[in-house]
């Protein structure tokens, strides 16, 4: 779906749809205001009978309307004017673009707003990009259509360029989280990577079970060895910075079905576990967008790839395993998995030399718990790096909010028989102490994490964005990106 710029008026350009934004409890303004003139005040009647508010996230749609071309304009609320931000921008958009794709359009021009500024135009291209695009991949009869043009007026060619981009990315991961298991699994991810990568600029590595045994990866291994598909790592490097510049270090969990293992999930539990991945699915589209954006830093993005299954060579609670960087590993639940993924790639990962860490992973249901599922929760050892990626997160408009990480809760994961386990004492606290966990492999390295178990996946439909897959993460991660260079 290509996005171009126009500055034809709304009353001259030629088009099936067209959107107009509008803000709360303000006078008609730009765009909206030349339609409520060419229409003889259509608009401000339907303000006065309050069939239309520009409150935020509000759609209206009006049928052959009169002084335009177009054959359906829809009406898109900003909210008040003074607090229009990026995340407000980028979900009006696409929740028109949502609406407008319920049947096949041409052309769909969008006029939200006179002259905005870079940064809101890009958020807002991006949400017309990835409103219009379903989880109905493989439906006969499809249910969401991708508008075929896209046309922004009042909006630089550059910013529309780099919505486009942003919005293809978080396509890219929505894609991704949305295939089914037997279509996504590690190799298969791996080799989507390869693809990313060749059309992106990137250098990629990939380690295959051999690499991974040889490199001693013994935690990643274990998880792996229930299934019969084989385990993958995936190493993406940019190189946009100084050459002897230190990389900022992307990692995401990527178990591309979650069964629990031995610790198996009940069926409705296991219905969504294809998002498990949604942390490498995140960590490869911010880094197609990165390098496509040609942002001037260095970052490495890895994903570990495996499948949690059951057979008779799966890992067994009270097992001991020996991760890459020697700590040992009591197993005392195997559906506690991406924690011991995760364990290794964040060793190969401190071995890259980068200046910073984050990493993202669908990891506990106790922080769905603490938080529901429309916000991610941030565990981090270093408050400065904490506060630049949240503030990052506030600017894009994806809610985050962070989690204490005192001392204590690191002592509900020491064993007995090893280092440590890998699991706390009973329920309380589970996010905490998985983070706890991680951050026993990043030597100390200022480091994030990133709980994305609730937002990564939409169990039903928001105004906005249809339910699967969200691509949360893509455009926090790249906002930061673009702020480390």
């Amino acid at each position: 779906m290509p996005v171009t710029t126009t500055t034809e008026s709304l009353t001259r350009i030629t088009a099936e749809a067209l959107v107009v934004g509008i803000h709360a409890e303000s006078p008609l303004s730009g765009p909206a205001a030349e339609f409520d003139r060419a229409s003889g005040g259509l608009l401000g009647r339907l303000i006065e009978t309050k069939e239309v508010s520009g409150k935020k996230g509000e759609v209206a749609t009006l049928l052959a309307p009169p002084g335009v071309k177009a054959g359906i304009i829809i009406v898109g609320g900003l909210g008040p004017k003074e607090s229009l931000d990026r995340g407000v921008a980028y979900k009006a958009a696409a929740a028109a673009a949502k609406t407008l794709a319920s049947k096949e359009r041409g052309r769909v021009a969008f006029y939200l707003a006179d002259n905005w500024a870079s940064e809101l135009a890009e958020a807002a291209v991006c949400g017309s990009v990835v409103g219009c695009v379903g989880q109905d991949l493989y439906r006969a009869k499809k249910s969401r259509f991708p508008l075929a043009d896209i046309v922004w007026a009042g909006v630089d060619a550059a910013a529309a360029r780099r919505g486009e981009i942003l919005g293809e990315a978080v396509n890219l991961t929505r894609r991704l989280v949305n295939e089914p298991p037997s279509e996504i699994y590690p190799e298969s991810f791996a080799n989507e990577a390869v693809r990313v990568a060749e059309a992106s600029g990137i250098k990629i590595e990939v380690w295959d079970q051999s690499r991974l045994e040889a490199e001693r990866c013994g935690s990643l291994l274990a998880v792996a060895r229930g299934s019969a598909r084989e385990p993958r790592l995936v190493i993406l490097k940019y190189s946009g910075g100084k050459a002897d510049e230190p990389p900022l270090a992307l990692v995401g969990k990527g178990v591309t079905f979650d069964s629990g293992g031995l610790s198996i999930k009940p069926t409705d539990g296991m219905k969504t576990m294809k998002c498990d991945m949604a942390g490498a699915a995140t960590v490869l589209g911010a880094m197609q967008a990165i390098a496509q954006l040609k942002l001037p830093v260095n970052v490495v993005g890895l994903c570990g790839l495996v499948e949690n299954m059951l057979s008779g060579n799966s890992y067994k609670l009270g097992d001991v395993l020996r991760a890459r960087s020697g700590k040992t590993i009591e197993v005392l639940n195997t559906d506690a998995e991406g924690r011991l993924v995760l364990a290794d790639v964040l060793d190969v990962t401190v071995g890259l030399n980068p200046s910073r860490i984050i990493d993202l992973a669908t990891l506990t249901g106790a922080c769905v718990v603490a938080l529901g599922n429309d916000v991610a929760g941030l565990m981090t050892n270093d408050q400065a790096w904490c506060d630049a990626l949240k503030s990052a997160a506030d600017t894009c408009g994806e809610p985050v909010w962070q989690l204490p990480m005192f001392a204590d809760y690191a002592e509900q994961i020491r064993s007995e028989v090893a280092d440590i386990k890998n699991v706390g004492e009973g329920r309380w606290g589970g996010a905490i102490t998985a983070a706890k966990f991680l951050e026993e492999f990043v030597a100390g390295k200022p480091w994030v994490h990133i709980d994305i178990a609730g937002p990564a996946f939409l169990e039903s439909a928001k105004p906005w964005l249809d339910a699967g897959g969200s691509g949360f993460g893509v455009r926090t991660l790249v906002e930061l990106a673009g702020k480390t260079s």
